[in-house]
This record gives C-alpha cells, structure tokens and sequence, in this order.
C-alpha cells in the first residue's frame, strides 16, 4: 500500500478487479508491486503513475478521494480493461467513510443515523424490541463473513488483491444495506492484511486480528440480532452533533495521528471544569508530514488563531458548542470560540484528573470508556522486553511498562521515551492510553517535563534534549525483565496470531499440531480448560477436508474454521481483559464483553 496515492473508494477497487479476466488476476499481485515502485508526481487533484516511458495510470481524486471507476484511466493499449488500473486502485489506501462535516449545524440524531429497518407500528409494545434486520442486511451480513472468512483461511500471506477486492465488495454491500459498522471494520481487515504484505512499519498483528475478530463478530450477529442490540450492530455513518451551550475549556495535551489508510493530523485534548473530555481535531489524507505540521495548524473553532499546539498549553472559551457523542467539538457556522488562560495540570480544574486512582480508570476503560489514564508514576528506568526496550515506572506500588503510541521514525515517541528512561527517580504526571494485558501495560501520549513540573510534553509532537533532563540523570544499559508468573493463555493466543499470518494451512499441518495435546492438557492442568478445548477445536476445523468418491479433497469450507478462531479469539480477549483488571487491581465485575462476542 502507497501512502502516495490518494484513498479510493472500496466499491472503485472490487469494480476494477472484477472487471478483470482470469488470467489477469492471477498477475494482479506482481502488477501492484511493479506499480508501488514507480515514480509518482501529484499535480493539484491529479496523481500520475509512470508505469513506463510512454504509460502513465492518472488518479483524479477531487476532494482527497478517488470515488469513480472512470476516474483511474491508463494510457496502455488495452485500457480501460488493463490491469494497471486495477493495480493502481490496489495499491492505494482504502478510502474511509466521510466523518460528519465540522461546519455542519447541530442536527436531530435521526438525519444522521442510516435508515432504519422496517419496524412495527410504533403503537405496538414490543415495537423496538421485535426490530430486525431486513433481508438485504442480512445478505450483506452474510457476504462480509464469507469475504472475511476466506482471508482469514489465506491468511495475510495468501490474502492477495483478488481477496482483499472480494471483501472491499461485500464492505460496499453492507454500507449500501445500512451497515456501516461491519463495513467499516471489513475495511480496517483490508487496509490491515495490505500493511502486512507490504511490510509497513506501523503494521502491527494485534491490531489486524482484533479487526478480523470485529468483522466476523459482527457479521455473525447481525442476521439474529434484534432491537437495541441490531442498533448497536449497524452503527452509525456520522455522529451527531448536539448542542451543548457555553463551555469553558482547559488544554490537556496533543497527539499527531497518522493511520495506515492515508490519514494524518492532530488531536487536543480539553478539559471542562467538571472533568470531562472534548477533543478538536484536524484530520485529512496525508502522511508523516502531516502529522507532524498539523500541530501547528490553527483549530478549526469559531475565530480563533489558536494552534493545536498552543491550545494543548492553554484554553479556550466556547459558546454555542455542539459536541457529538465521543466528546468532538464541531465547528458550526453558529460556534463562537476565544483563547482563554490555561492551567497547569497540578491546578484546579485539571488537578481532579490525577485524583481518581488508577484502577478506578482502568475500571472505567475496560467498560467502554475513555482508555485515557492520568497517573503520577516514578521513573524507574528502562527494561527489555522480546519486542524492544520499554520505559518502567512505578504507578502507586505498580511496575507499569510504558510504551511508544506510534512507531514511525518521523514522530519523537522512541526517542523521547529512551530520553526520559534516563532520569531515573523523578516523579511526573503522565497521560496515557491503556493496553490490555496480563501486565500493567500503556502508551505514552504526554508527560510533565523533567525538570519543570509547570511545563508538559507532548509525546508524540515534541522533542526533548538531553538538556532537558536533571543534571544528574545518567543513561543507564536497560535491565533484563524478570520473569512473572503468568497465566498460560500465550498457549492459545499464538496459534489464533499464526492462523492470521499464515492461514489456516499452518494450523492443519501435521508439524505444527504433534505438540497440540501437550499444550492442551498443559491449559486444562492450569484452570483454562475452555481454552484447552478451543485449541482442540482450532486445530481440528484447520484439518477439516473432505473427499469425493474418487478420494479427491472438495474445496475447503471457510466457514467452521473462522467459527473455531472466532470462538478462540474473543476468548484469548475476554481472559486477557480480564486479567488486565486484576493486574490494576480492578474489581473483576467492571469487566466488559469485548461486544463481538458470538452467540456459538
């Protein structure tokens, strides 16, 4: 995937692929790669591929997006049936849905929800619950399962264009039938399985197996679900905006994003007096650049020349507000905004944020909330760990590993994290995102500067100097993590990741199941019987094929073996949840289902 060329749309790359002939298909992956390393120039909408001397593929993407089939054209003698098309298409980012327009008026809920399914009369008593899913959606539903389950069976390394078309068709499908939840989450599969094959930096396997576990989850439950739970299920295709008054706000912090489907910018967090979070943001196509130089942007709020950078240090004094229900403040024609005084975090309001303990806000995290954490931690210094060294704090008695939010070369998150891993002993105020884990794990967004408790960094945005840190700081080699005793849920874990690396072949092989019954047995003797089972039925569904009368092996049937990895994966997360609240020292009842759990 090519940060270079701009989003297109999901229905533009299943079209171009499908138009294709068999024998063109079967070439569509080598055409891509030759196609991603091709000179690209960008002139205004217009983006040029020189795929030779005389060829040039031309993307028109008004508006950031390619939305049309006609809109890819090629210079190539068997246009506009060639395969460059396709490949360019391939190649791009996935264009995501449009977020609702910030200058937009704060509307009624209903103008920006997907029409709903037809319901009873509204007399009825049940009306909302008996509320089902009509037959397109549940066609659709059914078409994203399939799509997903047989780039699951592939696996990222098997899952080429042609798949990652067929799945991008049956997203379309589902956005069409009112399911934009399911089909956003077949888009982060897709946009997921491409970071692999194209060895992306930020590509990370957790996140593309808790994509895969949201779309097949909620592909299956779409067809039987009904009332407020089919609500859920469907989504919604914009947030709306509702008015909120006057408020007066305080900045927190910023972090740049920078996403793996072409999107880049800032975030600034605010604060009411109360407590409770908003966020503006300024998010566009882009890459690193981007997400570097949006913090210098001014925010898109009433008149204000404030910057994301400046409003993280100060405040900001709202009238005619309208927020939508994450707590994103729009910029309506009718908002007013002025810069205000801002505080520092250890006063009045701000202060209140730190107060709440930390396993109360893991509590609350894990139950659907903001997974932000505001902790007081001591610097213990750095650590090692399998997957590269993290910065170890004590958090309230708590050895809590903190690690970078983004692992892009361009953002100063591993830098400054080696940085403060040298000023052992201090003891700052940090933002954090919490990681679920066995361990007390969290990324860190921004932190109180070493030396000026009045002063804050953000992470990910600015750089700290060696200057920066006390005068007695001292890098110290980082230490070996001790080994703790930890429940052995890896067991499980590392086969439901291999299936997504290597599909569903690596599991059926006779090589890779011979140890099966020992690990088995090893998590039933340890109290995880269900996970003993689940590794039993992983393995069994992977090597399930049946044979005609001549002894031939039938095509493969995708669908038990993702209902097997389905069942072990949101398992793996539920345990891994609720081991998480254990580690924080959370009450076991605060922990949530993952919301995709399958009704097996």
């Amino acid at each position: 995937m090519s940060p270079d060329l701009p989003p297109v749309a999901p229905s533009v790359t299943a079209e171009l692929v499908e138009a294709l002939s068999p024998r063109l298909r079967k070439r569509l992956d080598a055409g891509i790669a030759k196609l991603a390393a091709r000179p690209v120039v960008r002139e205004g909408d217009l983006v040029r591929i020189a795929v030779d001397d005389e060829t040039d593929v031309v993307l028109h993407a008004p508006g950031g997006a390619v939305s049309r089939a006609d809109a890819i054209r090629c210079g190539c003698l068997l246009a506009p049936d060639c395969l460059h098309r396709a490949a360019a298409a391939s190649a791009a980012p996935v264009a995501e849905d449009a977020p609702a327009p910030e200058d937009a008026p704060a509307t009624d809920p209903g103008e920006d929800a997907p029409p709903p399914a037809p319901a009873p009369a509204e007399d009825g008593p049940t009306a909302e619950s008996a509320e089902q899913a009509t037959s397109e959606q549940r066609a659709a539903a059914r078409a994203v399962y399939a799509a997903t389950a047989a780039v699951l069976e592939a696996g990222t390394d098997g899952a080429g264009a042609v798949l990652q078309a067929e799945l991008l068709r049956a997203a379309h499908t589902a956005r069409l039938a009112g399911l934009p939840r399911a089909c956003a989450a077949a888009i982060s599969v897709v946009t997921g399985v491409r970071a692999a094959r194209s060895a992306d930096p930020a590509y990370r396997l957790t996140d593309l197996v808790a994509a895969l576990a949201a779309t097949l989850g909620t592909a299956h439950r779409v067809p039987d679900a009904t009332g407020p739970d089919l609500a859920e299920l469907r989504g919604t295709v914009r947030q709306p905006y509702r008015p909120d008054g006057s408020l007066r706000l305080y900045g927190l912090f910023s972090e740049p994003v920078l996403t793996a489907t072409g999107y880049a910018g800032a975030v600034t967090w605010t604060a009411d007096a109360e407590g409770r979070l908003y966020t503006v943001s300024d998010v566009a196509p882009g890459g690193p650049a981007r997400a570097t130089g949006a913090a210098d942007r001014a925010v898109r709020i009433g008149d204000t020349a404030l910057t994301h950078r400046e409003l993280s240090r100060a405040g900001l004094a709202v009238s005619g507000a309208t927020v939508s229900p994450t707590g994103r403040l729009g910029a309506g024609a009718g908002v007013r905004a002025v810069r205000a005084a801002g505080v520092a975090w250890r006063a009045e309001p701000l202060d209140r944020l730190w107060s709440v303990p930390a396993a109360e806000q893991v509590a609350r995290a894990l139950s659907g909330g903001r997974d932000l954490l505001f902790l007081e931690v001591t610097l213990l210094g750095s650590v090692r760990e399998s997957t590269g060294d993290c910065l170890l704090a004590d958090c309230a008695g708590l050895p809590l590993r903190l690690t970078t939010a983004h692992d892009d070369p361009s953002l100063p998150y591993r830098d400054n994290l080696r940085l403060l891993a040298a000023a052992r002993g201090s003891r700052l105020r940090i933002v954090a995102r919490l990681v679920p884990g066995t361990l007390p794990r969290a990324l860190l967004l921004a932190t109180e500067h070493p030396t000026d408790p009045a002063a804050r960094v953000d992470a990910g945005l600015d750089r700290l100097q060696h200057a920066d840190l006390p005068a007695d700081a001292a890098q110290a080699p980082p230490e070996a993590l001790p080994a703790g005793d930890e429940a052995p849920l890896h067991l499980l874990r590392r086969r439901v990741h291999q299936a997504v690396s290597g599909g569903r072949r690596v599991l059926a092989l006779s090589g890779s199941s011979r140890g099966e019954p020992g690990d088995s047995a090893r998590l039933r003797r340890l109290g995880l019987a269900t996970a003993g089972d689940l590794l039993d039925d992983l393995h069994s569904t992977a090597a399930l094929r049946s044979r005609d009368a001549f002894g031939r092996l039938l095509p493969s049937d995708a669908a038990p073996f993702a209902r097997a990895w389905l069942a072990a994966a949101v398992y793996t997360d539920t345990i891994e949840r609720a081991l998480c609240a254990s580690a924080w020292g959370a009450t076991a009842d605060t922990v949530p289902s993952t919301g995709v759990l399958p009704r097996l």
